[in-house]
């Protein structure tokens, strides 16, 4: 019988070492490729970062631009707001009234000329002109409100066409003494503005630049769409106001187009504040390039050394074949196929050794060839080795538990070891193998086998070798008693053998 367990154990260890081999590459290849990711994440997050940034200073200097201007106008308008209530221009001439309001006003060429309405809404004084032609802005929102609101402060319209430019109105409230409402003063900021402040700076087509008000109505966009112009995002069903909180960010499709963008809002708590915006394909084309770049060497290497393990792998597999071809080699017996006397030997000891650690029994069969060397001078050696090789198939066919070992051991002598096995279970295994014998052999060249069989449980003090002489003696009382038989060793036999 082969000791087929025995060849899985000797051939394990090489197997284990091929797949410790793919596990540890493949485990390499995952921590790689997981510090590959998080080096290109951290990469990802500084460009997004280093944009955010940019965007930032570019908000805070547009809005402080814009503030610092709304802030010069303002002054201007109250200004005049407080010069209104002085009593001496009810006496002196328009010229001088003139001078006297607008004195202190500033004026540039995106700056609308400062106007004067009464408490009806009529105009009454003009910075432009000192005949101004009738206007009555009662409807106006700029004039309702601070008509409304005696606490308004510095009110800024929608955009609107105002004299003939789009702009936005600037206002404050005029009131006397007891708080009373006399009027308004309003001047305008034209887009002109915007357009030459956006036009200084150096921007990609799809950057965005928005200027909006408290209430989020948008002032002014770059690029610009008067479609746009005035609208409030608090209106747009698929926009937060918290998407962009005071000096916070926010990566997505934004509240106009559909281009997702990277935005960031300024930090300043003026009247007006400025959203900038950068496409997110814009604020990653660099990584991208970079991460498809190092993608691509480390999908490389990945394949270099996944490939490189497959082939060792397969060296390391083919090697541990030859190798268990060579211990087959070497532990078996080249006419039967059966293990050879010091495949036996070694098999003997371990099973002993564990036999007397668990107090079981042992058993062995010691199987001799009846008149085989008369057999192999009348029909020479050829025949005789026909002979040998049908006995060891007919071991081999009886013997079919995975710890049983069969072994030629000598000549026509064969072997049988069957750990856990009481003599009486081993005389069945003995008597099975000399009927197929029996019922193998011809009638012109009649073989048969003699058995002896020797069964007991390993004591200390003991060793392998009375085991063997024990089987030795049962054979050849079975040789004595005429041959084709089996003989157990009795506990007589055993004590004389010890």
């Amino acid at each position: 019988m082969f000791s087929g367990w025995r060849d899985v154990a000797a051939r394990r260890p090489l197997r284990i070492s091929a797949k410790l081999l793919i596990i540890s590459s493949v485990v390499t290849v995952i921590g790689f490729s997981a510090i590959c990711v998080n080096v290109m994440l951290d990469m990802r997050r500084g460009e997004e970062a280093l944009a955010r940034q940019t965007l930032e200073n570019l908000a805070t200097t547009i809005e402080s631009d814009v503030s610092r201007n709304v802030e010069i106008y303002d002054l201007s308008l109250k200004a005049v707001a407080s010069n209104m209530l002085l009593p001496e221009l009810a006496t002196v001439s328009k010229t001088i009234r003139h001078l006297i309001l607008f004195d202190h006003a500033t004026t540039a060429k995106h700056f609308g000329a400062i106007q004067v309405f009464d408490a009806e809404g009529r105009l009454t004084i003009d910075a432009s002109t000192l005949d101004p032609l009738p206007e009555d802005r009662s409807e106006e929102d700029y004039f309702r409100v601070h008509r409304d609101s005696p606490g308004a402060g510095l009110f800024i319209s929608r955009p609107m066409l105002f004299r003939g430019a789009y702009s936005i109105v600037l206002s404050r409230r005029i009131s006397d003494a007891d708080g009373g409402f006399m009027g308004v003063v309003a001047g305008s900021i034209r887009f002109s503005y915007f357009h030459e402040l956006f036009d200084r700076l150096t921007l990609d087509p799809e950057d965005t630049i928005t200027v909006l008000k408290r209430d989020r109505t948008i002032i002014m966009r770059r690029p610009f769409d008067l479609d746009i112009i005035g609208t409030n995002l608090n209106d747009r069903q698929n926009w937060k106001a918290d998407n962009l909180r005071v000096g916070a960010a926010y990566s997505g499709q934004g509240p106009v187009d559909a281009t997702p963008r990277l935005y960031v809002r300024s930090k300043n708590n003026g009247p007006l504040f400025v959203v900038a915006g950068k496409p997110l394909a814009a604020v990653f084309a660099l990584w991208q390039r970079e991460a498809l770049r190092i993608g691509t060497v480390v999908l490389a290497l990945i394949l270099f050394v996944l490939g490189s393990t497959l082939v060792l792998a397969r060296e390391i597999g083919r090697r541990a074949e030859a190798e268990r071809k060579l211990e087959e080699l070497a532990t078996t017996d080249a006419l039967t196929g059966l293990k050879n006397r010091r495949k036996f030997d070694s098999v003997i000891d371990v099973e002993w050794r564990r036999a007397m650690r668990q107090k079981a029994p042992i058993a062995l069969l010691m199987i001799d060839t009846d008149h085989f060397k008369a057999y192999n001078d009348t029909f020479g050696h050829q025949a005789g080795d026909q002979v040998l090789v049908g006995i060891a198939i007919c071991i081999s066919d009886s013997v079919s538990r995975a710890g049983d070992c069969a072994a030629r051991y000598g000549g026509e002598e064969f072997a049988v070891l069957l750990p856990n096995t009481s003599a009486a279970e081993a005389f069945k295994v003995a008597e099975t193998i000399r009927r197929k014998v029996q019922g193998w052999s011809d009638e012109q060249a009649m073989s048969t086998v003699s058995c002896g069989i020797a069964s007991l449980v390993p004591d200390a003090g003991m060793d392998w070798p009375m085991l063997v002489a024990a089987a030795d003696k049962a054979l050849y009382a079975a040789k004595a008693g005429g041959r084709n038989q089996s003989v157990v060793a009795s506990l007589p036999q055993l004590s004389l053998v010890a």
